[in-house]
């Protein structure tokens, strides 16, 4: 399968996950082509069997698109892992550098560096690894940490981001999977969370508070 055909596969797969909104121009804006382009290209899909098309829905796919987004995700997500261990590479560069190589890695080597780090369920950014049949087995209760309260602590569970700007931030403070943190204040008619960490206070907008996931400690 092409490049452009697994990235669209796994664009509209990440959309429906991460924002629930699959609709031709979010698609469009996502991969930065025309939305002329995306119905297309997803017509030609459809035609295959990998997704549903109809004018004006939004697309989804279908059990064969899911379980080749599914591969393509696992593939750049064990990247991503092997990537840092090795080389302590930033967040962003890891996500860059797995953009590449996920569409060149056979199922065969995906399985050995699987096999080479101990069959991880997340990878450095927080988010799940899929196994081999396509499967994610582990169980997700993360809240955004805009929806979090004052007083309480948390554990940094997902930075869910391509954005290189954010990441540097991220590393400035300490923000990293499974780091912890206080939240200290909610200022909700301002939607700005103000956050403890490594002794330090960091007061953060809502534009980083959607994107950071967190499970509270008990």
């Amino acid at each position: 399968m092409s490049v452009a055909v697994e990235n669209f596969i796994k664009a509209i797969y990440k959309n429906d996950k991460q924002e629930n909104d699959t609709s031709t121009g979010n698609i469009a804006k996502k991969l930065g082509i025309s939305n002329a382009a995306v119905t297309d290209m997803a017509k030609k899909l459809a035609s295959r069997d990998l997704l549903f098309y109809e004018k004006y829905q939004s697309l989804e796919l279908t059990e064969k698109g899911s379980k080749m987004a599914l591969n393509v995700v696992r593939k750049h997500r064990l990247w991503e892992a092997l990537l840092y261990k090795l080389f302590d590479m930033s967040l962003h560069e890891i996500h860059r550098e797995a953009e590449l190589l996920e569409h060149q890695t056979s199922d065969f080597l995906a399985n050995k560096i699987s096999s080479y780090l101990g069959n991880p369920k997340f990878d450095p950014h927080g988010d799940p690894i899929p196994n081999e049949h396509g499967d994610i087995t582990t169980d997700d209760n993360s809240i955004p940490l805009s929806k979090t309260q004052a007083g309480k602590s948390y554990i940094i569970s997902r930075l869910m981001s391509d954005d290189k700007e954010f990441f540097d931030f991220c590393a400035l403070h300490g923000l990293k999977y499974g780091n912890r943190i206080m939240v200290t204040n909610q200022f909700q008619n301002n939607k700005m969370t103000q956050i403890s960490i490594n002794y330090n206070t960091i007061l953060l907008n809502e534009d980083f508070t959607n994107i950071i996931y967190v499970n509270e400690i008990n």
